[in-house]
């Protein structure tokens, strides 16, 4: 719409479009219009700087920690980064868990420092190469990335910055839209369930296919995803099963890994795709 101008009269805003009447919105509450996007939130046509590794577990059967994704890391990583900041809140035990991250990274040949570790959490963020938060329980995760006012600074680092973030389970979850699709306890109450926004779809990690010899009543993962999707205005839903991860770079996505990922879009059928699947068409607001 080419608005010439905009005005208030009490609860009602009153936009004039060249060539035409006036349009009118009536509001209960306040109305901000916005001529450009927020900070933070790019316009659709512009390509993204986001380079993302979302894993669905962090270990797989029969490995040892992220033994199963650790040549994708290293591929992901390359030889420009150094160190990277390992964000821990989703366990409650950090110093054993930035251990176990620690030792990890430093066989792949990358120096970790834990963000739990810091004096000043948002300017390890704003100083750090690159990004790893680790699985555990996502509403405690997400709470404490709240608490530490962190939210904000990731998406900046992620998406205008560049820098590369891996996501492990937890740390995938909170990489979309909101935490609605988790399988996790609500153990803490984080403020919101809106999380970092780094891709504008939802993902279930550790998905799960119905057992048919279970005997197990309660509903499938499936049917779970289906029931989220009954609400109005949800996105997709990538349920990643273990063993595999989806590779985001700028405006494109790929699946990896071993296993199948299936995908859940509101008002159609779930479909099956395997590795190498050509998820770009998600990544459209």
């Amino acid at each position: 719409m080419n608005v010439s101008s905009i005005h208030a009269e009490g609860s009602v805003i009153k936009c004039r479009e060249r060539g035409s009447a006036d349009l009118s919105v009536t509001c209960d509450t306040t109305v901000q219009l916005l001529c450009t996007p927020p900070a933070g939130d790019p316009s659709p046509e512009m390509t993204l700087n986001r380079h993302l590794l979302l894993i669905s577990n962090s270990t797989l059967h029969g490995g040892g920690y992220l033994e199963h994704c650790q040549d994708n890391i290293q591929r992901f990583l390359g030889a420009k980064v150094k160190r990277v900041l390992f964000i821990p809140y989703a366990l409650h035990d950090r110093d054993s868990y930035a251990t176990t991250a620690r030792q990890k990274f430093e066989g792949l040949g990358y120096a970790l420092d834990s963000v739990h570790e810091a004096a000043d959490p948002v300017d390890a963020v704003q100083k750090s190469e690159a990004i790893f938060i680790g699985g555990g329980n996502t509403f405690r995760l997400l709470k404490d990335l709240y608490d530490h006012g962190l939210v904000s600074v990731i998406r900046k680092r992620v998406i205008e910055d560049g820098i590369p973030y891996i996501g492990s389970s937890a740390g995938t979850n909170v990489a979309t839209v909101s935490i609605n699709t988790t399988n996790d306890m609500p153990i803490v109450y984080p403020p919101s369930l809106q999380a970092l926004g780094l891709v504008p779809f939802n993902i279930n990690p550790h998905f799960l296919d119905p057992e048919p010899s279970s005997r197990h009543m309660g509903e499938t993962r499936e049917q779970r995803i289906c029931q989220y999707h009954l609400e109005p205005q949800t996105p997709p839903v990538l349920g990643l099963r273990e063993g595999c991860m989806l590779l985001v770079e700028g405006n494109r996505a790929t699946l990896l890994g071993i296993t199948n990922a299936r995908l859940f879009t509101r008002g159609k059928s779930p479909t099956e795709h395997a590795p190498g699947q050509d998820f770009s068409f998600l990544l459209d607001p």
